[in-house]
């Protein structure tokens, strides 16, 4: 149990790109459901560079309550990237992330808490149902998560999303990671500490479409088996292994063959498919090892994770402090 009194701030953060249809919405249940928890609390909505109306609807939301915070990037830089840029801005002694969609219901706001109350680190919800979802996107899903666990020696929890809850040391665990490809669940499930489910239906989406199509499914996917798992470079060294293995054995045959029968190996069928078994294995080697060394060259370099051109409702929102605040909280 945790002792907490009346200044315990509890952070909700909310990242948000091209959600005009449903933000409004959001904010509404998002509030009522942050009332119910009994504590202080902010709404830190981070506008992910939304081509919408998106950006105007959370000026004009934030003007009327100042427990509201907006956090505006200067251009997209994806889901992951805002979900870090609102725990960066978020002030909370939890924090509490969701996206927009409402496809995760705030009523489980209050029961997030109530766990974290009693003493858990990491409180996350998975998902029993998906409606509103295809079936192909739900066992892709399900596939993904069983595969990323089968490869990686951390754990990740299945079928649980970017829906849970953080206490405040889980949050600057987190923070103190800056790699730049993240997959955030499966960093959340790395650090540790305590950390308890919540089941629970996940509805559709209130408006709008879905902001993860095929193919950013498919890069974030690959974030997640190639941050937090070398199995992929080992294949790659069976996979030669096995070819030269291969070869030395059916020259091996071919030789015997000669000796003993008098007869040259025939076939140009066989040549050619095993010269492309071979430069398919190949290619397939250097792509994996591409793939290590071009996110490595992305870490060397020590970009910023992300710039902010706008932040309204904290403190100090002039543009000199947001730029340094920004560079400071996404610099390694």
């Amino acid at each position: 149990m945790r002792d907490l009194d009346e200044n315990t701030c509890i952070s909700i953060v909310v990242p948000c790109f091209n959600e005009e249809d449903a933000i409004c919405e959001t904010n509404r249940q998002l509030v009522a459901a942050a009332e119910k928890t009994g504590f202080q609390f902010e709404l830190v909505y981070v506008e992910d560079g939304s081509t919408d109306a998106t950006a105007t609807l959370l000026t004009d939301l934030q003007r009327t309550d100042g427990r509201i915070r907006v956090v505006q990037l200067s251009r997209n830089f994806g889901h992951q990237v805002a979900i870090t840029a609102g725990l960066e801005h978020a002030s909370g002694d939890a924090v509490v992330l969701i996206d927009a969609d409402l496809q995760d219901p705030p009523d489980l706001i209050a029961e997030l808490v109530a766990h974290w109350i009693d003493g858990w680190d990491v409180v996350y919800g998975v998902r029993t149902e998906r409606n509103g979802e295809t079936l192909f996107k739900t066992q892709t899903a399900k596939l993904f998560y069983r595969f990323i666990n089968a490869l990686s020696s951390t754990p990740v929890p299945l079928d649980a999303g970017d829906f849970r809850l953080m206490d405040r040391k889980v949050v600057n665990a987190v923070l103190s990671m800056p790699e730049r490809d993240r997959f955030l669940r499966g960093m959340i499930a790395w650090v540790g500490f305590r950390q308890i489910p919540v089941y629970y239906q996940r509805s559709a989406r209130f408006a709008g479409t879905t902001k993860y199509p095929f193919k950013k499914m498919l890069h974030f996917a690959m974030d997640g088996v190639f941050s937090f798992s070398v199995v992929p470079l080992k294949l790659a060294t069976y996979l030669g292994l096995i070819s030269s293995f291969l070869a030395l054995l059916g020259g091996l045959l071919a030789i015997m063959n000669r000796i003993w029968t008098n007869h040259w190996v025939i076939g140009w069928t066989s040549l050619f498919l095993a010269i492309l078994f071979l430069g398919g294995v190949q290619l397939t080697c250097v792509g994996i090892i591409g793939e290590y060394v071009g996110r490595t060259y992305g870490e060397a370099k020590h970009r910023p994770l992300y710039f902010v051109q706008e932040r309204l409702g904290f403190p100090d929102t002039s543009s000199r402090e947001v730029h340094r605040q920004a560079t400071r909280n996404s610099r390694p």
